[in-house]
């Protein structure tokens, strides 16, 4: 849990705040699918009421990244094969539209954000920093749709970002193989810069497609306490 949690303990954290941390924990890998997220535990981890975390969970549900079962509570969502690889299909189809609409539109300003955000992607591997690096891919995916301009398409593509992890995690594991390749990466920017929008795609069918086709069905791994996977890197959780 983050730092913040110390100077909220007897305030609590509002409902939105509660399900971005719980968020952001699947985002960087630290909750596995079919963890079980239980109430009063996460009532007492954020400093709220029951209500406030069933509503989360509700909310989780609803986008897909908690499965929730009547007498057996709210896990971490497990996707199955088939939904993963349907995932990243449509993370094709919907990136690559992404990359033709920016390409007819990219100017320095943003050619110059990309590089930096790539920069930093690069020192973050080369430091053995795995989780910003983690963090970084997954912003580079995001800035190229912002940067297209397109919200209906940004918005679809968040919501299947947010998931991915989980087809990761499920089918994958957490190898630094299974992510994002920052070779990749530059690639693509080298393309946008070029204009060259065909070239873009394929790189970006090939920089997906290489995590899909390895989705396949793989041994449980054992469970961790909560509290623990809910902390980031190097930040205690209170007792």
């Amino acid at each position: 849990m983050s730092a913040q949690i110390d100077k909220k303990e007897t305030t609590g954290f509002s409902e939105d705040e509660v399900l971005r941390q719980i968020e952001q924990a699947v985002l960087d890998h630290r909750l596995p699918p079919g963890t079980k997220l239980k109430e009063v535990q996460l009532a007492n981890l954020f400093g709220v009421k029951r209500g406030t975390i069933r509503k989360v969970l509700t909310r989780l549900a609803h986008s897909r990244l908690v499965d929730q079962t009547p007498n057996r509570g709210a896990t971490v969502a497990k996707p199955s094969v088939k939904e993963g690889r349907d995932l990243f299909a449509t993370r094709r189809v919907i990136e690559s539209a992404i990359l033709e609409t920016l390409v007819a539109s990219a100017d320095d300003r943003m050619i110059r954000h990309l590089k930096k955000l790539l920069e930093r992607e690069e020192k973050a591997y080369r430091r053995g920093d795995s989780e910003l690096a983690l963090k970084l891919s997954i912003d580079f995916h995001r800035e190229l749709a912002a940067m297209a301009g397109n919200s209906v398409l940004e918005e679809y593509l968040n919501d299947i970002i947010r998931r991915t992890p989980l087809v990761i995690l499920t089918h994958l594991g957490n190898d630094k193989e299974n992510r994002c390749r920052n070779q990749e990466h530059v690639a693509i920017v080298d393309a946008i810069e070029q204009g060259k929008a065909k070239k873009a795609v394929k790189i970006m069918h090939r920089h997906l497609l290489q995590i899909e086709s390895k989705i396949q069905h793989k041994p449980e791994t054992p469970q961790t306490d909560l509290a623990t996977l809910l902390r980031p890197p190097g930040e205690r959780v209170p007792a």
